[in-house]
């Protein structure tokens, strides 16, 4: 008898004791924001663009529509692999819900973007994390070089007539689709379907099957850029929440 009284005590002791780490974890646990990753156009400023105000040439910064200011984000050109950290000057600057950013020159030339078609990817990334940390006192330094240097000062540029070598780059074909969302079950992805049909003018979504529990939504493919921004402004009709536009390979 004593012995089962000896247990329940040992028992209700480990169990409380448990009860405390896991309360103590849940007060240490990192504060992780939610990830926000798109892949799209981005809209590379210039002195013609009305109603949106000035971002420098030289500057690290963009604008975003729902990144909260001074967030820092990582951006890449898909295409290359290249990339920049840069940082969020505002969040209320209004320009059309195609772009989703608008970058200064700046970023374009270190990313060597096609200013035709400025197809890149933007992530949110916490200040927290090891890769911000790495990466803080160069993006500092950078923001300073950038404020007294003109963005062709880092460029060398060889006048020898006789060394000249012209680099010719090969455009790829336009070809993109828009990504309406991912999801686990094909039935969900078909009543998707369903709405897009009855609720827009837009006859040709699809279903791709990637793999037995993941199934993508698109439409296109677009070969020219207006066609892809009619769809992609009336799809935000339905208030979908992060619209992506993926190259076709």
């Amino acid at each position: 008898m004593n012995f089962r009284i000896i247990f329940l005590i040992l028992f209700s002791f480990l169990l409380f004791s448990c009860n405390q780490t896991i309360k103590n974890s849940k007060n240490t646990n990192f504060n992780i924001e939610k990830k926000y990753s798109n892949i799209g156009f981005a809209l590379i400023f210039d002195d013609n663009l009305e109603k949106i105000r000035k971002i420098d040439d030289r500057s690290l910064f963009i604008y975003h529509k729902h990144l909260k200011k001074k967030s820092s984000v990582k951006i890449t050109n898909p295409k290359n692999g290249k990339s920049v950290i840069a940082e969020v000057k505002s969040n209320r600057q209004k320009f059309s819900d195609f772009y989703n950013s608008v970058i200064s020159k700046r970023i374009a030339e270190d990313l060597e973007l096609d200013f035709d078609e400025p197809y890149l990817q933007i992530i949110l990334v916490s200040k927290d994390s090891t890769f911000i940390a790495k990466k803080t006192k160069t993006f500092e330094a950078e923001k300073k070089v950038a404020e007294k240097a003109p963005i062709d000062g880092i460029l060398i540029n060889d006048l020898s007539q006789n060394n000249q070598v012209k680099k010719i780059i090969k455009k790829d074909n336009f070809s993109y689709s828009v990504k309406i969302a991912d999801f686990y079950y094909k039935d969900t992805a078909l009543m998707m379907l369903s709405r897009i049909k009855n609720e827009t003018s837009l006859n040709d979504p699809q279903i791709q099957e990637l793999s037995k529990t993941k199934f993508r939504v698109v439409i296109g493919p677009f070969n020219d850029i207006k066609s892809l921004k009619e769809t992609f402004e009336k799809l935000k009709l339905l208030n979908f929440e992060n619209l992506e536009i993926l190259k076709n390979v």
